[in-house]
């Protein structure tokens, strides 16, 4: 068993692109069963929308669970490989649920349904709104919440949705909403305000008509027994058990992602993190939000031969 304190990550939306997972798929047998198997349960090929380019990637019905399906199968392969026991876990947004398979509380299988479902549910709430997300560069965390608080007084649909590091804040709201304002954010020191990609305004109350549908989905696969600790998105502390599960990710659909909060209220004691799914974003931030946090991540085969070595060192 490795002694050290090790936390694990898992990316979110954001991190896809094509070609995630093929290495895997490519070197390993466990791999090849999951992204079949994956593929049986919801009735599209991962293999064509992971490894060729095409136009569902890009949908957040299909991205989710394509980055679900590889964060898991990274943390399949290392802990098959590496005997750890991990302080706790957490995600970034979507990475939550990855982060609850690692703990066992959701079997993988179970959880590509979910967040597929979660990602079509996602879109039915925002048909008609024209919603959408802007990352806010260069601004403290307090003058975007004042500036988001008093367009709402003005009617605007504008909140504050990820906290990713000082001087990195998302917001999300109505897209033409944002595009109004995104030039009253430089004028007050923003060194950008950029509109996103996104057919979707994560984490805010645009949300809210998710919910019901969604909850019968945690009832139905939510597992009462965690072998980790998950943090909270929406709290930044630990929950291990279903009630809490289904109440907390009910709230994150409509509550901003504390991500920043949830690494620094928690990284006591912890020597190391580890990212788990495709790309380094995570890696990054965390270096961002504190010097002293190490990152190591597993993205590909020789990654995870890299972070083992470098964890039995």
């Amino acid at each position: 068993m490795i002694d050290k304190n090790i936390t694990l990550v898992f990316p979110g939306q954001g991190s896809q692109s094509v070609g995630m997972g093929k290495d895997f798929f490519d070197n390993s047998d466990i791999a090849k069963q999951m992204i079949n198997n994956a593929s049986l349960r919801i009735g599209v090929d991962f293999r064509e929308l992971m490894f060729e380019p095409n136009d569902k990637l890009s949908q957040t019905k299909w991205t989710q669970p394509a980055i679900l399906l590889v964060s898991c199968i990274a943390y399949e392969l290392f802990i098959r490989k590496c005997d750890i026991i991990p302080k706790f876990v957490l995600g970034h947004s979507l990475g939550e649920f990855s982060a609850l398979v690692a703990s066992k509380a959701l079997d993988y299988l179970d959880a590509i349904e979910l967040v597929h479902k979660r990602g079509e549910f996602m879109n039915e709430a925002c048909e008609g709104i024209d919603a959408g997300m802007m990352a806010i560069l260069g601004l403290d965390d307090t003058t975007i919440e004042n500036m988001t608080k008093d367009q709402r007084d003005k009617n605007k649909k504008i909140w504050p949705a990820n906290y990713n590091m000082d001087g990195q804040l998302v917001v999300a709201g109505k897209k033409k909403h944002l595009q109004q304002l995104a030039q009253t954010y430089i004028d007050a020191g923003a060194k950008r305000a950029i509109v996103l990609d996104m057919s979707v305004a994560s984490h805010c109350p645009l949300l809210e008509n998710a919910i019901p549908k969604l909850k019968p989905y945690f009832e139905k696969y939510i597992k009462d027994e965690f072998k980790y600790p998950v943090i909270s998105n929406v709290t930044s502390k630990p929950y291990n058990n279903k009630k809490d599960a289904i109440e907390l990710l009910s709230k994150q659909l409509i509550s901003p992602v504390l991500y920043k909060q949830s690494i620094l209220n928690n990284k006591q004691d912890i020597n190391t993190f580890v990212e788990l799914g495709q790309g380094v974003v995570l890696k990054g931030i965390n270096k961002k939000i504190s010097k002293n946090i190490t990152t190591l991540n597993i993205q590909d085969t020789l990654s995870l031969q890299t972070t083992i070595k470098k964890l039995y060192e």
